[in-house]
C-alpha cells in the first residue's frame, strides 16, 4: 500500500470530525441567509443618531437558526454539498472558456462577451444550475429528479409530446419577447423624452 501524505491525513481527519458535513455547510448557509437579510432589510431597521441601520442581531439570530435547521437535515446537507461542488465545476468551465476566448484578443481588448452573447451564456449557466439542482435532489428510491424527468421524456410514450410541448413553449416565449421589444427608433425617442 502506498503511504498517504500528511495533508491527506489532515483532510481525512477533518472529514471524521464533521468539518465537511456540519461546519462548512453551516457557515455557507449562515453567510448567505445573513447577507440576504441584511440586503433586503426584511426584519426592519433601527435609527441610531439619525442614521438607519439594519437589525444585525435579529438577522444574525434568524440566519443562525436557519443554518442549524439545515445542518440538522442530512438530506439538505448532501444537496448543498453536491450542488456547491458541481457549481464550482461549472464556474471553472466558464473561466476556462473565457481563457480560450481571450487567446484570440490583443492586449488591452475587452475579452468579456457583450450583448446577445452574454445573455446566451448566462442562459446556459442558468440551465446548468437548474440541471445541477435537479440532479442533486433525490426521491426515496434514490433517483434524482433529473433522472425521473429524463426517463419520462425519453422512455415513456409521452416523450415526444413532452419535448414538442417544451420546444413550442420556448418558441412562443421567444416570439413574444421579440414582438414586445421596442424598435431602435422607439428606444431613442423614449430616451429623448426623459
Amino acid at each position: 500500500m502506498a503511504e498517504s501524505s500528511t495533508f491527506a491525513g489532515v483532510l481525512e481527519f477533518f472529514g471524521k470530525v464533521g468539518l465537511y458535513d456540519v461546519v462548512l455547510p453551516f457557515i455557507l448557509v449562515f453567510t448567505i441567509v445573513f447577507a440576504i437579510l441584511e440586503k433586503t432589510k426584511v426584519l426592519g431597521t433601527e435609527e441610531v443618531s439619525g442614521s438607519k441601520y439594519t437589525r444585525k442581531n435579529l438577522n444574525a439570530m434568524v440566519a443562525f437558526v436557519i443554518s442549524f435547521l439545515v445542518v440538522a437535515s442530512s438530506q439538505l446537507v448532501e444537496i448543498i454539498t453536491t450542488v456547491s461542488s458541481q457549481i464550482v465545476v461549472l464556474l471553472m468551465l466558464s473561466v476556462l472558456f473565457l481563457l480560450l476566448i481571450g487567446s484570440f484578443f490583443k492586449d488591452g481588448e475587452d475579452v468579456f462577451l457583450h450583448g446577445g452573447w452574454r445573455t446566451f451564456f448566462m442562459l446556459i449557466m442558468f440551465i446548468g444550475i437548474v440541471l445541477i439542482f435537479l440532479g442533486a435532489i433525490k426521491n426515496d428510491d434514490g433517483d434524482s429528479w433529473l433522472d425521473i424527468f429524463w426517463n419520462y421524456v425519453s422512455l415513456n410514450g409521452q416523450g415526444g409530446d413532452a419535448i414538442g410541448s417544451i420546444v413550442l413553449l420556448v418558441l412562443l416565449v421567444l416570439l413574444m419577447v421579440y414582438v414586445m421589444q421596442p424598435k431602435a427608433g422607439e428606444k431613442k425617442e423614449k430616451k429623448e423624452e426623459h
